[in-house]
């Protein structure tokens, strides 16, 4: 690509631009090679609910920093098209538990096959654990900070 594409990247950006860039460039890429499911960056979520079982759409909310609203229209959506199913926490009977069902478990391996090969291409290594360890404990800690 040219340095015209890069034009408006600077050098001493803010960390959190830069971390911004990362995520949204990983969910282009994310979005353009699963163009056959109507998913678009929204894959995401239905990862988490698979990585996270039982987890609640609470836990969504705060994990992507995303409306209540705007969390319960995707997952509307995909229980709607079912790829997602909820049930009644039998420990609080007012909210939900989210998992995946048979049709999106099949389909989460080949996402993550895809998320692994963005990874590899922008060098992000199974070397780097320390490094990916680190971000999340900035991410922790930026929730806690957020919510004081």
């Amino acid at each position: 690509m040219s340095d015209e594409y890069f034009q408006a990247i600077k050098e001493n950006s803010p960390v959190i631009a830069w971390i911004h860039n990362i995520s949204l460039n990983q969910q282009k890429y994310m979005k353009s090679k699963i163009r056959g499911y109507d998913f678009g960056h929204n894959v995401r979520y239905l990862m988490f609910v698979y990585d996270n079982p039982d987890c609640s759409q609470e836990d969504l909310v705060n994990m992507f920093c995303q409306s209540k609203g705007n969390i319960a229209k995707i997952l509307k959506k995909f229980e709607d098209d079912g790829y997602i199913k909820r049930e009644i926490n039998p420990k609080n009977r007012r909210k939900y538990m989210l998992n995946t069902t048979d049709k999106a478990n099949k389909l989460i391996p080949q996402f993550r096959k895809i998320s692994r090969e963005w990874e590899r291409e922008v060098g992000l290594t199974d070397d780097d654990e320390e490094f990916v360890e680190r971000l999340k404990e900035i991410a922790v800690k930026g929730m806690k900070v957020a919510g004081d």
